[in-house]
């Protein structure tokens, strides 16, 4: 019975990429930045091979290793979630998709209003706590939506839970996900629900991201048509706006992500288990948090035991990210243009470091390779190299 578990902590750059200057990014590393703090710790990704990957140069380490290891480059044009994670699939994107530095066009803002007859609030780039709180009033006098942006390809929704119910939220969503196609094709809509009070209002768990389908075929639709379970933990059925995950679960965090992982780890399947892991991302690096992000790296550490020891005769357990966020980086809140680990493990997995990467394709090459289907992108295995 052969697993894969594919585990993405998001966000988790190891340093710029020769282009990272066209992004506003030079001089980024999110891994570095995270480790200068007093509560980093990771040990046992150390044993695996992590700080052995090509310009890891800031840590020194003499440990042997016993993962296969790379660092990967991003091949598609961008820095987000959606063109990381199509990447890790099998997609390279050649442009980026569009983004909204001065909020949406009339044309758009509109089209959606009219639509869910309610009208519209902020309409630009902004800070997910901040937003509710500098509009969170008004919204709740009105009943007016809070729409605004950021620095990736989003269109968020704000609603407070007793104006606007979760459910009619998640509706107003799929509305403009339906508005927001070709041109305006952002990456994500995302609902954002919130609860409180005026001067105490906080987001909740209830987050729901409305993606655009992959344009191309991806290696979760080839697994699945070739009758391999593709399953989902955290918000990776929104990433792919459920095309061939054939089974999920979402997340409220990374400590349940990590404990809903264990559990399908204890299940029998044979396929795929796609894992991401956001707090990283969304909680700490966007809030440019160092020490918070140290201890999210730290936990995820000291859970991987658990994890290798739930690994049966023929499961392989690789590690990775989808872009940067650094959170010492003080030039801008936003993603940032960096590699990314890989490290990959298990019984039948042979130690090496495999250098620098072109592409990461190569991870859906390699998931294929592991099930004997044979991709229609581009990639190349890492398996036998």
């Amino acid at each position: 019975m052969k697993r894969v578990f594919l585990i993405v902590l998001d966000s988790v750059g190891i340093g710029a990429m020769p282009d990272a200057a066209m992004y506003g990014d030079e001089g980024t590393n999110t891994l570095k930045s995270a480790a200068k703090s007093s509560y980093f710790s990771m040990p046992n990704m150390e044993k695996l091979g992590l700080f052995h990957i090509d310009g890891i140069d800031w840590k020194q380490t003499d440990a042997a290793y016993s993962g296969r290891i790379a660092r990967l480059t991003e091949a598609s044009k961008g820095k987000d979630t959606t063109i990381g994670h199509w990447e890790i699939s099998g997609i390279v994107s050649q442009r980026p998709l569009p983004v909204y530095p001065d909020g949406f066009p009339a044309e758009v803002l509109d089209a959606f209003s009219k639509a869910v007859g309610r009208g519209v609030l902020c309409n630009r780039p902004y800070s997910g706590t901040e937003v509710i709180a500098d509009y969170g009033a008004e919204h709740m006098r009105t009943g007016d939506l809070i729409v605004y942006t950021s620095a990736d390809s989003v269109f968020q929704i704000a609603a407070h839970e007793d104006v606007v119910p979760v459910e009619e939220l998640y509706r107003y969503c799929e509305i403009a996900r339906e508005i927001l196609q070709g041109e305006h094709g952002v990456g994500r809509v995302i609902a954002r629900p919130f609860v409180g009070e005026e001067g105490a209002f906080v987001r909740t768990s209830r987050r729901h991201d409305y993606s655009l389908k992959p344009p191309r075929t991806t290696m979760l639709d080839q697994l699945a048509q070739a009758g391999y379970a593709v399953i989902g933990v955290g918000k990776i059925r929104d990433i792919f706006a459920g095309k061939s995950v054939t089974e999920y679960t979402y997340t409220s965090s990374n400590e349940d992500g990590i404990a809903k992982t264990l559990a399908y780890m204890e299940k029998e399947f044979e396929g795929l288990c796609f894992v991401n892991l956001v707090d990283y991302d969304s909680a700490y690096g966007h809030r440019r948090d160092v020490d918070g992000y140290a201890k999210a790296l730290t936990y995820f550490d000291s859970m991987l035991p658990q994890m290798l020891s739930k690994l049966g005769e023929e499961d392989i357990l690789m590690i990775t990210a989808d872009h940067g966020c650094d959170p010492g980086y003080e030039k801008t809140t936003d993603h940032t243009r960096e590699y990314v680990p890989f490290v990959m493990t298990g019984q039948k997995v042979e130690a090496a470091n495999l250098g620098t990467r072109s592409s990461f394709t190569d991870i859906a090459a390699t998931v294929l390779d592991y099930f004997d289907v044979v991709p229609v992108f581009e990639g190349s295995s890492m398996l036998a190299e």
